[in-house]
């Protein structure tokens, strides 16, 4: 088949009538077609996607492009950063060379252009700190995301309801082990009362559990400010959304922290933002980079729980687009929500690369122009194949794409330029104040301070009464006095002696 052919299949099969973003131009046989160009609409952005291939292959610079072209469109933009390599897209970028023949090629204008950017973190990295309360997660996400069996979820269900009761904060994780402790030790007559016997062994492995949690960074995590998800979808002066970009290069070997984090983002923005069905564009596209981090450690019930947000979120305007090395890192329950794939090139270096790429071949539309799991290992750096979905849900045809290159700086930010973003950010002023509003730890620690010190009163009532019965009183002491002198053989010899004076006379 020849060029033209080509050109009018995949033009007709990306034909937008709305808004759009345009990724690159198509490739037959390893060269650009011109006026071949891939778009993709804003309305099937909150139909998730993925984003794989090996490592070099220009994923990062996907995202890049992806990113600025939905912030020119004014959607904002949050970014899991793990590699610390996506920064750059605060700065304008430089036009090459090579950039300016890639775009010839596509015939897609160049530009240099800088986006509005926060920088967010998890730990004690410069930039916005991104909290969350335990009582925002609830019974059910907390013990899922501990990996708790039902009776141990019954448990914490039980504190949840006992702090609710009394009006008592649960923000931190050292609030909720305090409770936890209470539970068992002096507050275990209060709980049986109420809410009937707490297992000791239970409690034991839930505090194992949240301790796991707290050694992998958790700590700095849960606690005040909370986040605002409305902080997310701020715009600039200029109409343009912000790229807000997580940076969590320093949590590769924490995955259970990542995973928390994500399902409470997810949880939050899925509660908070309202129902808006299919609507002509995406409020928010999340980007997550190095997803596998999250399947790796993950249990069912954790997978499950993100499966279902992922099915549900869409409604929401929310698009999700994981970004992974191959996509059987995905589970199959997740993998089947994405709407766009864009997938760089794979290595066949073993017989499990061959496998994983003929496999990966398979979740792609069967093609008349490329034989997919050929191509897939001779595309270049910055090229990808593409399947989308239309404006009517429709998937678009497999593409060969040279991408467009990002207009922003292709590189990181100096410790300068990153300092200068976070002197200048609202949200750093906003949410980098330590906060410790009174909460479970002290309103229980205040409780078990004045229950000892009400049992060291009623000792001492009960001490000092022991001693009143035990010593006798004023009254008695005189009394016996008395008695003691009126009976003794002396006093008697004296009144014997006065009254026979007197009788004498």
């Amino acid at each position: 088949m020849g060029n033209s052919t080509f050109s009018e299949h995949i033009n007709k099969g990306y034909a937008c009538s709305g808004d759009h973003i345009i990724l690159g131009g198509g490739i037959l046989n390893g060269e650009a077609i011109p006026d071949t160009q891939i778009r993709i609409p804003l309305k099937t952005f909150n139909r998730h996607g993925l984003i794989a291939g090996a490592t070099g292959t220009g994923k990062t610079k996907t995202i890049q492009v992806l990113s600025e072209q939905l912030s020119q469109q004014g959607i904002p933009v949050l970014m899991m950063d793990i590699k610390g390599d996506f920064s750059g897209i605060a700065a304008k970028g430089e036009e090459k060379t090579f950039i300016t023949e890639r775009h010839a090629k596509i015939n897609i204008p160049y530009e240099i252009k800088s986006f509005p950017v926060e920088l967010m973190t998890l730990s004690e990295q410069n930039g916005v700190r991104l909290r969350a309360t335990v009582s925002e997660f609830g019974p059910v996400l907390f013990s899922r995301i501990l990996d708790l069996n039902d009776t141990q979820g019954g448990v914490v269900a039980v504190i949840f309801k006992y702090c609710d009761d009394n009006k008592i904060p649960l923000l931190d994780l050292r609030d909720f082990k305090k409770v936890l402790q209470y539970t068992t030790d002096e507050g275990k007559d209060e709980f049986e009362a109420a809410y009937g016997r707490i297992s000791t062994a239970s409690v034991g492995s839930i505090l194992r559990k949240i301790i796991e949690l707290e050694q992998q960074g958790a700590d700095l995590f849960f606690g005040e400010l909370s986040f605002d998800i409305a902080d997310l979808m701020r715009i600039d002066e200029n109409g343009n959304g912000y790229v807000n970009i997580i940076r969590l290069t320093d949590i590769q070997d924490k995955p259970k922290l990542f995973s928390t984090f994500m399902l409470s983002l997810l949880a939050e923005v899925y509660q908070q933002m309202p129902e808006i069905g299919d609507s002509g564009r995406p409020e928010l596209v999340i980007f997550i980079d190095e997803a596998h981090l999250i399947f790796d450690q993950a249990s069912k019930t954790l997978l499950d729980q993100i499966e279902t947000i992922v099915k549900l979120i869409r409604s929401k305007g929310i698009g999700i687009y994981f970004i992974t090395q191959n996509p059987t890192d995905i589970p199959s329950g997740v993998l089947a929500q994405l709407g766009l794939k864009i997938q760089h090139a794979l290595r066949a270096f073993t017989a499990n690369d061959r496998k994983a790429i003929k496999m990966t071949a398979e979740n792609y539309p069967l093609s008349d122009f490329y034989k997919t799991k050929d191509v897939i290992t001779q595309l270049g750096i910055g090229e990808a194949f593409v399947t989308a979905l239309n404006e009517k849900g429709i998937p678009t045809p497999l593409v060969a794409c040279m991408m467009r290159a990002p207009m922003s700086r292709m590189d990181i930010l100096s410790d300068a330029e990153i300092s200068a973003i976070n002197s200048n950010s609202k949200l750093v002023k906003k949410y980098n104040q330590a906060i410790d509003n009174e909460s479970a730890y002290e309103i229980l620690s205040q409780k078990i301070e004045k229950a000892n010190q009400e049992a060291e009163k009623q000792e001492e009532i009960k001490a000092e009464t022991k001693r009143q019965k035990e010593e006798p009183s004023t009254a008695e002491v005189i009394g016996k006095s008395v008695t003691k002198v009126v009976t003794s053989a002396s006093f008697i010899r004296g009144v014997f002696g006065i009254l026979s004076k007197i009788f004498k006379k």
